[in-house]
């Protein structure tokens, strides 16, 4: 497998193995185990040689992994489609490595490429009003059409809402699990997260096999936000397990935007609570845009895979970046994919210069996530 931006590399099957053990440990997770990872320790020698400053416990546990789990993780990621990216991978999303609870990796199914491209998380109330769900619909799909990635939970309501409005803006969108990728929560939705891993990916922790239980929701909301330029609450309740991914965004330095409603509206008083606590209040999609236009830029300048930046950062003068993107345009219609292609640029460099030269009126977006150059650029 080649290990461009949009690919995730294969992994030698013992450390593979390694990895998938001590992501079935029971009860050791990021807070124990990511910090020995991110020390340079293996998991191999994690599990041959437990460091005498960790409990008997969990020592104990390291020694005596479940290998016929392993086996059966190994086989679920045998289709071309179903991937495993581990902490300290370069190709780990930054933006989420650099949480202090960061996943010891991450399982995905559908397309790599969506993981690296610039996002915002859309979130709400699962019983919404119908113009919630209108609204939530509306702003998704100006955001695909843009080239920005939506991410949200896969749960009724709103998170549904945005998922079907960006396939139908023609970007990718991602939806991140609070259980394996085998099991669809809720099964309503296993039409929607069929569609979302063809046209972006299904993200989680947990590995296969892992059922929905309630301490794993708001594990999944850090990965949402942590994911994510930005989080946008369009209707919530007081209550609502949106306002916990609105905080953990606070708490991870994210933008948290809202959309505010009827006083009237009960579905309203979270995101006036998110407004009164210093959130962005947004009427349109083209709010949220202007606000993260330099997060964008600076998205941009450091990429999101670790080895991207080593191989790009600095490496081209931005205008001269615009310039071959332009030329690899030329003046049909061109999907995302072939751009980077073209260019050898990483995806998320690739969809964050193409927002910004469709906010200077240099390329529009079609329908089906196609970009065009506008031929008034022509310079010669």
């Amino acid at each position: 497998m080649s290990t461009t931006a949009s690919s995730i590399p294969d992994i030698p099957e013992q450390e593979l193995r390694a990895w998938l053990a001590l992501i079935r440990l029971p009860g050791i997770g990021p807070a124990t185990l990511g910090p020995l990872l991110r020390s340079g320790i293996t998991p191999g020698e994690l599990l041959q040689q437990p460091p005498p400053r960790l409990s008997e416990h969990i020592r104990k546990h390291l020694q005596a992994p479940d290998w016929q789990q392993v086996d059966a993780d190994q086989r679920w990621l045998e289709p071309p489609n179903c991937h495993f990216l581990p902490l300290t991978s370069p190709r780990y999303p930054q933006t989420l490595a650099d949480l202090t609870d960061a996943p010891l990796g991450l399982f995905l199914l559908g397309q790599p490429a969506s993981l690296y491209a610039p996002q915002i998380a859309m979130v709400g109330s699962r019983n919404p009003s119908r113009g919630g769900e209108q609204t939530a619909q509306e702003f998704a799909r100006h955001f695909a059409r843009s080239g920005i990635a939506v991410t949200s939970g896969l749960a009724l309501g709103i998170d549904t809402a945005s998922h079907r409005g960006a396939l139908s803006g023609g970007g990718p969108t991602l939806a991140v699990m609070a259980t394996g990728l085998d099991r669809v929560y809720p099964a309503s939705n296993r039409d929607l997260a069929h569609e979302i891993a063809d046209n972006g990916a299904l993200v989680s922790e947990f590995p296969p096999g892992t059922s929905p239980r309630r301490g794993h929701f708001p594990r999944r909301n850090r990965i949402i936000s942590g994911l994510s330029l930005g989080v946008l609450v369009v209707e919530a309740a007081l209550k609502s397990g949106s306002l916990i991914t609105a905080r953990l965004a606070g708490e991870q330095n994210r933008e948290v935007f809202a959309i505010p409603g009827s006083i009237h509206n009960p579905l309203a008083r979270g995101c006036h609570r998110l407004i009164r606590e210093g959130a962005k209040l947004v009427e349109t999609a083209a709010d949220v845009l202007e606000e993260l236009a330099p997060k964008l830029q600076q998205f941009l300048i450091e990429p999101g895979p670790a080895a991207d930046r080593k191989e790009t950062t600095a490496a081209v003068p931005e205008d001269e970046e615009h310039r071959q993107l332009l030329d690899a345009m030329g003046y049909d219609p061109v999907p995302t994919d072939t751009l980077v292609e073209r260019t050898g640029l990483p995806p998320e460099a690739v969809s964050s210069m193409l927002l910004l030269l469709e906010m200077e009126g240099r390329v529009s977006s079609e329908p089906g996530g196609l970009f065009v150059r506008i031929k008034a650029d022509i310079t010669g």
